[in-house]
């Protein structure tokens, strides 16, 4: 197959070199295969080259647009292999001048390449251009755009990680809160017909935040501070850009079976604890189609032992918070049978982030949808929960972590 690409490629150098004046583009880079993958918060493109190429990352805006400029280079893969998905709405490319070459991605949002660097393949005779991108708050976007002064030397600093707009202090334990739902897509809804999981998790999100952030040394932040819809991805990578220590999302679900009741915590695993706690996973995981966002194409999984070991790591963590969760809740606050249960939650996919998924309660049953609207219930529920995670902390601190 990649014989076959660079043979593609060497037959558009040489249509191309028919056209161009004799000593023009002389001995141009072949750009013989391509290939994107990603969601609305991180997108990856991979370039295959003949031979590493020197290259420039620059910004603009109305629309916004990531600009990489290259030396002479054929572009010799077919279109649709870099067929625009996830932050990318147009992409194009092709030749500026007998010595120049361009890619100009146009974004859907104000976006920033994460990384952007040259690596060899497998066989070791070819060369990648690896582009990562990731969604950046909107502000960072236009002073991205506002300082760069179009040479070379900007594109070590237009490509990086991207920098949380409130630096907390670097000693704060950080906490990310996620309400669950959002915007269009509301959740579940009450045996009234009214109450809207959207908005109880959103009121107890504010609750929580507010009281780990009267603790000395927890800082807490909101994924969502208001009515409106993130993907799945989205609420992951927020939490991971601004170096959360931990990550919990709020959700009080519908059940078939209106008798159950009771608080759950949630961990990852690939496969379900049980029928109930895989039936909820899918239900979270469908969130963003049923909001109508395109979740098919996800970001090609990094194989790297080293990673693998962050992942195990982490889940080992997520385990500890939760039994820290269900100890503070024992005899304080109801929860269902086995209240500690796993599946494949992608809300929960931080490889680097203990994270965990707190069903409040369930809106289905009655007698739970009272507490959720509760105030005095809610002030208990967030007590205890802020006193699993200084215990966790505590932990996490004596442990040398």
């Amino acid at each position: 197959m990649r014989a076959v690409r660079i043979a593609v490629a060497a037959f558009a150098l040489a249509a191309l070199s028919t056209l161009a004046p004799v000593g023009a583009m002389a001995d141009p880079l072949l750009a013989y295969g391509a290939r994107i993958a990603g969601d609305d918060a991180r997108t990856r493109i991979v370039i295959d080259m003949d031979r590493a190429p020197t290259f420039s990352v620059h910004y603009l805006d109305n629309p916004v647009r990531v600009v990489i400029d290259l030396p002479a280079t054929a572009f010799g893969f077919p279109a649709r292999d870099l067929k625009p998905v996830g932050l990318f709405k147009d992409i194009r490319y092709g030749t500026m001048d007998e010595d120049s070459a361009r890619i100009v991605l146009t974004a859907t949002k104000p976006v920033k390449l994460v990384m952007a660097k040259v690596q060899a393949d497998e066989s070791g005779k070819g060369q990648r251009l690896v582009l990562d991108a990731e969604m950046l708050p909107t502000a960072q976007f236009a002073d991205l755009v506002k300082q760069q002064s179009w040479t070379n030397d900007d594109t070590a600093r237009d490509v990086g990680p991207v920098v949380p707009l409130d630096k907390p202090d670097p000693s704060a334990f950080l906490v990310a809160v996620d309400a669950g739902h959002g915007g269009i897509d509301a959740g579940a809804t009450g045996s009234d017909g009214v109450t809207q999981e959207k908005e109880i998790t959103l009121a107890f999100a504010r609750l929580f935040a507010d009281k780990l952030n009267a603790q000395p040394g927890i800082k807490a932040f909101l994924t969502r501070d208001k009515d409106e819809y993130l993907s799945l991805s989205q609420r992951v990578t927020v939490a991971r850009q601004n170096h959360a220590s931990l990550f919990i999302s709020l959700h009080a679900d519908t059940l078939k079976q209106k008798d159950i009741r009771g608080a759950t915590v949630y961990t990852i695993s690939d496969k379900a604890s049980d029928k109930l706690a895989g039936e909820v996973a899918d239900r979270e995981n469908n969130s963003d189609q049923l909001a109508g966002a395109d979740t098919q194409a996800q970001p090609a999984a990094v194989a790297d032992i080293l990673m693998d070991l962050t992942r195990r790591e982490t889940q080992a963590f997520s385990i500890s918070l939760a039994q820290d969760v269900l100890t503070s809740f024992n005899g304080q606050i109801a929860t269902i049978n086995n209240p500690h249960r796993h599946a494949g939650f992608r809300v929960l996919q931080a490889p680097d982030v203990p994270s965990i998924l707190l069903e409040l309660g369930f809106l289905s049953n009655k007698e739970d949808e009272k507490l959720l609207l509760d105030p005095a219930w809610r002030e208990k529920l967030a007590d205890r929960l802020t006193q699993a995670v200084k215990q966790y902390r505590t932990s996490i601190v004596a442990n040398g972590g």
